[in-house]
């Protein structure tokens, strides 16, 4: 009987063998792993549009932690040196404070970091150029997954860092609950860009001195002073026929529709960086090179006026130390260029600015920075806990 007993127990066991598939080259099974995902949904801040999103990434709890530490983690770069957060600080409004990036091994760069605050806002679903200063990528998604691989940044391949994360003691489980993975060659470059994109999409901020106000036909004087009044009133320009009579023409790329307003026109131009007579004779083409067009050769992104204060230097190549320079050259009308905006041209109210309205136009501008999240630990490495992975 204890034989027969004994065999029945054998015949089970390897009935249960047989459903879970054994190691082989490292992989293994993670279904003992519980897949119960939490939706996230985004909660714009008050003023801002409500944020477009893909289907093909609906956002989690579990995505969004998975996201964190691998936007945190050096395990990213080659080296181990460097992670997505080494460029986009959090005090920074996620840049770094550098005129070019700094890759590995002190690697420099060719372009600024750009800001991530409310980069989520800025996808259009049937536009190819979305992000970065010359719109080489569609989504956030694609955005991710390049810098592991430029050389000048964390000079790495896809293929060794999927090798890592199979091989973690944490990676595996959290890819599990993120994306409920069968096994560990489920982790992909694919996934992980995923989760990286949702952390991302979290970054929102709009609570500025600014934004306690109720747009600019009701602004409290007690949350703006009067020279931050005088220089939104020079960036809104004569709007509605009364004074002032100039106009800065800051609105014209850096839109401004009441309070639901990203400052950003989510377009590109030609700013008047580069002197140049013919359309391709830009030290850097920025959009035409994407697009294969050479008249929108020199025209890059037009960034967010929020957080302006917190992200110098300024432009794609970090070229001017402070937002002073920055007022200088859109003055002087910029250098000339077979595409160099309009505006810039046809400005006269532009060019005629005084330095005290100057000095007014950035009194406004500074009224943009949120400094709020900088406590938020949602938003911080996790790697400053004491047992992060719990």
């Amino acid at each position: 009987m204890d034989k027969i007993i004994m065999f029945i127990g054998l015949f089970i066991l390897s009935i249960g063998a047989c459903k879970k598939p054994p190691i082989q080259n490292g992989d293994e099974s993670l279904e003992d792993i519980p897949y119960n995902p939490t939706t996230y949904q985004v909660q714009s801040p008050p003023g801002l549009p409500q944020m477009e999103m893909p289907t093909t990434n609906l956002m989690t709890t579990q995505g969004i932690k998975l996201g964190r530490f691998l936007f945190y983690d050096p395990i990213l770069s080659r080296d181990s040196s460097i992670s997505c957060g080494s460029c986009h600080k959090i005090e920074k409004a996620f840049t770094d404070g550098r005129a070019t990036a700094l890759g590995i091994e002190g690697k420099i760069g060719t372009r600024s970091s750009m800001s991530l605050i409310n980069v989520g806002y800025f996808w259009k679903q049937n536009r190819q150029n979305n992000f970065m200063w010359d719109g080489k990528f569609a989504t956030l998604e694609e955005q991710a997954l390049a810098p592991i691989e430029h050389p000048l940044e964390m000079d790495f391949t896809w293929d060794e860092i999927i090798v890592r994360l199979k091989r973690h003691p944490h990676y595996p489980k959290l890819f599990r609950e993120a994306f409920g993975i069968q096994y560990k060659s489920g982790i992909t470059k694919e996934l992980a860009a995923k989760a990286i994109a949702q952390f991302e999409r979290t970054l929102n901020s709009a609570d500025s001195r600014y934004d306690q106000t109720e747009g600019p036909a009701k602004i409290p004087f007690e949350y703006l002073s009067e020279q931050e009044l005088r220089g939104l009133q020079l960036f809104l320009g004569d709007t509605d026929g009364s004074a002032p009579t100039k106009d800065g023409e800051c609105a014209h790329c850096h839109t401004f529709t009441q309070n639901k307003s990203l400052f950003a026109r989510n377009d590109f131009s030609n700013n008047g960086l580069d002197s140049t007579q013919s359309l391709n004779g830009f030290v850097d083409n920025g959009l035409g090179d994407i697009i294969s067009d050479a008249t929108a050769n020199g025209k890059f992104r037009e960034v967010t006026l929020r957080n302006i204060g917190l992200t110098a230097p300024y432009m794609h190549d970090g070229r001017f130390a402070t937002l002073e320079e920055v007022l200088d050259h859109y003055a002087t009308g910029g250098h000339p260029s077979p595409n160099l905006d309009n505006i810039l041209e046809t400005a006269p109210d532009l060019k005629s600015l005084t330095q005290t309205e100057k000095g007014d136009i950035i009194a406004f501008l500074h009224t943009l920075t949120d400094s709020s999240y900088f406590n938020k630990a949602e938003w911080k490495t996790p790697f400053d806990q004491a047992n992060p992975w719990e």
